[in-house]
């Protein structure tokens, strides 16, 4: 098997034998070949060219939040990503699944109210391993 970089470090192309044992399918989108070689082909994760993955259907990203039929076929990426329109990552509390709950912008997931302190956008959890790595990193430059 031979292994290229071309376009970059994330960009990889796979080349192998038709007359090799053909392993189970993945993913992964193969191209033949006329020379009747196979190319696998991995792409950029974090490319904005848009892929379909299998067994995706036509239905245009919404929301998660209920009661919410926002469409996010033109939302960012990121909200597209995580199910929520940008109004429902903002907010204070939404309803989901019959609970109160906010998006946490470090976990990019709902948690109840009673994660979150006061107003804030970032669960207790994260906030707490946001401030260690803060301290530590403070500690380290006063020791310079």
């Amino acid at each position: 098997m031979e292994t290229r970089r071309s376009e970059g470090k994330r960009s990889l192309k796979y080349k192998e034998d038709h007359e090799e044992e053909e392993e189970e399918e993945e993913d992964t989108d193969f191209e033949e070949e006329e020379d009747g070689r196979r190319k696998r082909v991995v792409t950029d994760l974090y490319s904005k060219r848009s892929s379909k993955k299998a067994g995706s259907s036509n239905i245009p990203p919404c929301c998660q939040v209920e009661n919410c039929d926002a469409d996010l076929s033109e939302a960012k990426q990121y909200h597209r990503r995580h199910k929520v329109c940008e109004y429902h990552a903002k907010a204070p509390a939404v309803h989901i699944a019959g609970l109160q709950q906010r998006f946490c912008q470090q976990c990019s997931r709902f948690h109840g109210l009673s994660e979150f302190d006061d107003a804030k956008r970032s669960c207790r959890r994260r906030l707490a391993g946001h401030n260690e790595r803060r301290r530590k990193s403070a500690i380290d430059y006063q020791g310079e």
